[in-house]
């Protein structure tokens, strides 16, 4: 059954990877680079500030640092415990692919930008929710096309990626509810109020 699922995992990841052409490589190349979206997480951070002040804005800083070590680590401990190469490292898939990251890792599940970039969506789109009803809408399709930047550039198979978004949103929701915390018991108060 899991050979089964791995194959057919492979299968996919061979379909969607070889969707690509040379005329989006470099636009996917940017969206999967962490650094191509400062300005957004600056934009966010702007939006916490208004509306929950300096006191709560320092307070999620501190909880996004924290989520983020979090799911790096976990995503780490994952990778090395189950020892699933990458696609451009897999026999039988990285004939067939094309890659177009700069650099492949050794292992591969799960994927830690996927987890990271979903985290961070769920935990600002909820925070921000009662304010901008939408943007966690366009938070989590930001995430998902961050999260199939993987697949695009040939460094995660497709099951990565889901493990890795469902991994993230739990960790967002809990440091979302963390945060919430945090900002109720040191007095942190909305900043329209």
């Amino acid at each position: 059954m899991i050979d089964q699922l791995i194959n057919q995992d492979e299968a996919l990841f061979l379909f969607l990877n070889n969707l690509g052409s040379t005329t989006w490589d470099t636009l996917w190349l940017v969206i999967t680079n962490k650094l191509s979206f400062i300005p957004l997480y600056a934009v966010l951070l702007f939006l916490l500030y208004k509306k929950f002040g300096l006191k709560g804005l320092l307070i999620f800083i501190l909880t996004i640092v924290l989520m983020v070590t979090f799911t790096d680590q976990i995503t780490n401990v994952f990778k090395r415990g189950f020892e699933r190469l990458r696609p451009c490292r897999t026999e039988g898939v990285m004939e067939y692919m094309r890659m177009i990251a700069g650099y492949c890792g050794k292992y591969g599940f799960f994927s830690g930008h996927s987890s990271n970039s979903m985290a961070a969506a769920v935990f600002i789109g909820l925070l921000l929710k009662p304010y901008y009803k939408n943007l966690i809408f366009y938070l989590l399709f930001w995430a998902g096309t961050v999260a199939y930047s993987r697949i695009y550039v040939g460094v995660h198979f497709p099951l990565d990626i889901v493990c890795g978004m469902a991994f993230g949103a739990l960790s967002g929701f809990l440091f979302y509810k963390i945060a919430l915390f945090l900002v109720g018991k040191y007095g942190a108060v909305n900043a329209d109020a």
